[in-house]
């Protein structure tokens, strides 16, 4: 049976240490608590990382966080060779923070792209310096330094990024807010939660579980690497952080 996990992050992606208590430890050694602040890797952006302090003094250093048999179900793998705490056991968590601020920040620039290249996603991938999107583009013209100016735009327009819940009848009424050509929200708790960018989501509104900073501003100097031909129809975007380097 799956265990929720009290998702802190969903509600505040700048809180970066909480309390929590020991519920389970699964049979690979996973450690489940009864709240987090540990994003657990999922829509193409990593887990977190980070540390466990006991109370006893100790540490808990955790290599990864991954979801169980549901997304609600959270599991922090700790890195080899670590003491694993009893259940019951109070932990004081704490996030890379340096980590996890890049991948909001590439995350939200993941969605700024979508703006410029409206297409169907085939696929993607939010890392700390590199990232991927992969659109289903007909149109070949698209240059990295075109791209690129737009984003930047956006990015120096500062729009406000937050989050807010439609129902599963509001999305089914508004499939246009679906940008991924093969992957769907899961839908059946009645609440899908969307991520927006601009006043009223004018610029961007779209389902995502996924951790983002509060303004488009906060993104910072971002660029496209290169853009690669994955198939007759299919590109691949390489967002990078900085300016565009002179050629």
């Amino acid at each position: 049976m799956a265990r929720t996990t009290e998702a802190l992050f969903r509600d505040d992606a700048y809180q970066r240490t909480a309390q929590a208590e020991v519920v389970s430890i699964n049979d690979r050694g996973g450690i489940l608590l009864d709240r987090t602040v540990f994003y657990a890797t999922s829509g193409g952006q990593p887990g977190d990382t980070g540390t466990f302090e006991r109370e006893g003094g100790g540490r808990i250093a955790i290599a990864a966080t991954i979801t169980g048999e549901t997304k609600d179900e959270i599991i922090h793998v700790p890195a080899s060779d670590q003491a694993l705490p009893a259940v019951g056991e109070r932990l004081k968590l704490l996030i890379d923070w340096e980590r996890r601020h890049l991948l909001m920040r590439m995350h939200s620039a993941c969605h700024l792209l979508t703006v410029v290249c409206p297409f169907p996603i085939t696929g993607a991938a939010v890392a700390e310096d590199d990232s991927r999107v992969d659109f289903d583009i007909p149109d070949a013209s698209f240059t990295k330094e075109d791209v690129t100016v737009r984003l930047m735009e956006l990015v120096r327009a500062d729009h406000p990024i937050f989050t807010r819940l439609i129902t599963d009848e509001e999305l089914a009424a508004n499939p246009g807010l679906v940008k991924s050509k093969n992957v769907r929200p899961p839908v059946g708790t009645g609440k899908i939660r969307l991520v927006c960018i601009g006043g009223n989501g004018a610029i961007d509104s779209q389902p995502c579980g996924g951790t983002h900073v509060k303004s488009t501003g906060e993104v910072g100097e971002i660029h496209i690497g290169k853009i690669e031909k994955k198939g007759r129809e299919n590109r691949r975007f390489r967002l990078r952080f900085g300016p565009m380097p002179a050629n």
